[in-house]
């Protein structure tokens, strides 16, 4: 199966890091919720680091964060979560739960 193409990592200016790295970790915590909680996921490194070196694409409005994970533990990922994060009020919405797809 071929493995789909993540996000590259944003040019983020300092100003707004804070908010990026904010929306990073709720966009995380929707996928850790998404899928049954800590004791059952644990999401990639890359959401753990720098917002800016996460999965993201800025979508004006929002940002959208493409997170792999599996069980805790794990060394090859088989979820993928797709959580957008208003930028205004920072509102999650999880578009997709499931297993990982193929890239385009």
């Amino acid at each position: 199966m071929a493995q789909a193409t993540l996000p590259s990592p944003l040019t983020i200016l300092a100003s707004d890091q804070q908010d990026v790295n904010r929306a990073r970790n709720l966009a995380r915590q929707a996928a850790e919720k998404a899928n049954g909680g800590l004791q059952h996921y644990q999401a990639e490194a890359s959401m753990h680091g720098p917002g800016a070196e996460s999965p993201v694409v800025d979508n004006g409005e929002f940002w959208t964060f493409t997170v792999r994970g599996g069980i805790p533990g794990f060394t090859v990922p088989t979820i993928e979560s797709e959580v957008r994060v208003d930028k205004v009020n920072f509102n999650t919405t999880v578009l997709y739960n499931g297993p990982i797809r193929p890239s385009n």
